[in-house]
């Protein structure tokens, strides 16, 4: 069974990575500090499309009481996410931390485009901390339950 990630989890990865991408192409501070935020955030987001979001892919037939053995492969994905979840979140500091060096060099150019995206991208941090990534373990421990294991 291919778990994957939820469409809209996906496409809003790739209209971050799309808005960076032009944020980094912008002179001076803004695209100094956006670089530093895709140098920070590109493996991050690896490692989240990796084990992380993936079994959130599950939870809508999960919530109809549909599981069947091939979930299973979802518990390494889950077992990793719940190992290395202290890692994930001292990463996303370092991120919301240049996150916030993007914002104020925004701010002071007077670029709110680039200010919104830095505050967009901070709340999708939050997101993922408190929503996402605890979603995800409990699908994993919800499985083992239902499974074994």
């Amino acid at each position: 069974m291919e778990i994957r990630i939820p469409q809209p989890l996906a496409v809003e990865h790739e209209e971050l990575h799309v808005e960076l991408g032009k944020a980094t192409k912008v002179a001076g501070r803004i695209g100094n500090a956006a670089r530093a935020v895709a140098k920070l955030l590109h493996p991050h987001f690896v490692k989240e499309e990796a084990f992380a979001l993936p079994p959130l892919g599950l939870l809508s037939a999960l919530a109809e009481g549909r599981i069947t053995p091939e979930m299973r492969d979802a518990l390494a994905m889950t077992d990793r996410l719940k190992a290395e979840l202290a890692e994930m979140l001292e990463e996303h500091k370092a991120i919301v931390g240049a996150m916030e060096e993007l914002a104020a060099a925004a701010k002071k150019a007077r670029k709110k485009k680039y200010e919104r995206f830095a505050e967009k991208l901070i709340l999708h941090a939050r997101t993922e901390e408190q929503v996402l990534y605890p979603t995800a373990i409990l699908i994993g421990e919800y499985l083992k339950t239902k499974l074994g294991g």
